[in-house]
Order: C-alpha cells, then sequence, then structure tokens
C-alpha cells in the first residue's frame, strides 16, 4: 500500500531547504549574524516538530507538537518582517519566500483546529 504523500511535511521541508539557503545569504554576503540565526531555528524547526508529530504519543501530543510548530512558523514570519524591514533582504526576495511562509503557517493552523475538533 503507497503512504499518503504528507502536504505540510513537504511544504515544511521544501521551506526549511529555503530558509537554510537565505541563512547562507545573510551570513555571507550580510554579515548579519544574529536575526539569521533566529530564522535558521524557528524555519527549520516547524518542519522537524512536524516530523516528531508524525509519531505522537497520543492526540494530545500530536496537537502539542502541531500547536508548537504552528508557534514556530508563526516567529519564522516575524523574523522574515524583520529582515525586510531592517533592509537586510530585498522587498523581492521577500516576495518569493513569504507566501511560503504563510501557506505552511495556514495550513498548520487548519490542521490544529481540525485535530482539536473546532
Amino acid at each position: 500500500m503507497k503512504k499518503k504523500e504528507n502536504i505540510v511535511m513537504n511544504k515544511s521541508y521544501a521551506f526549511a531547504l529555503r530558509i537554510i539557503n537565505l541563512y547562507k545569504y545573510l551570513q555571507t554576503e550580510q554579515k548579519e549574524y544574529v536575526l539569521s540565526k533566529q530564522l535558521l531555528r524557528s524555519g527549520t524547526a516547524i518542519g522537524a516538530l512536524i516530523r516528531e508529530a508524525e509519531h505522537a504519543e497520543s492526540r494530545a501530543d500530536f496537537i502539542h507538537k502541531m500547536n508548537i510548530a504552528l508557534k514556530e512558523a508563526n516567529e519564522t514570519n516575524y523574523w522574515l518582517e524583520l529582515l525586510k524591514d531592517g533592509q537586510y533582504i530585498t522587498p523581492k526576495m521577500f516576495d518569493s519566500i513569504y507566501p511560503d511562509a504563510e501557506e505552511v503557517l495556514k495550513l498548520l493552523i487548519k490542521i490544529v483546529k481540525t485535530s482539536r475538533g473546532k
């Protein structure tokens, strides 16, 4: 039996790769070391938490992990906005990555709400 595609897992993984590339750019080209580290941590934590939730011990554990992933996604959006407004990334770079961040965030909101039965 073929395993069902996990859209949020795939999208969060692809997003984490984009975050890693942005982090490399910020470190090498912009010499920005503080905000970029925060972005890397929160942006890659999303997928890691989703992966953890895949083997949650219970429904409550699943919801808890997905909720933390949701918080990390929201935090990632904050760092992206700060990097744009602080002029570390261009509006074009921001416009390229932010929709992906928003999409992952919206998927997580839906998963958390559905899992809670709301």
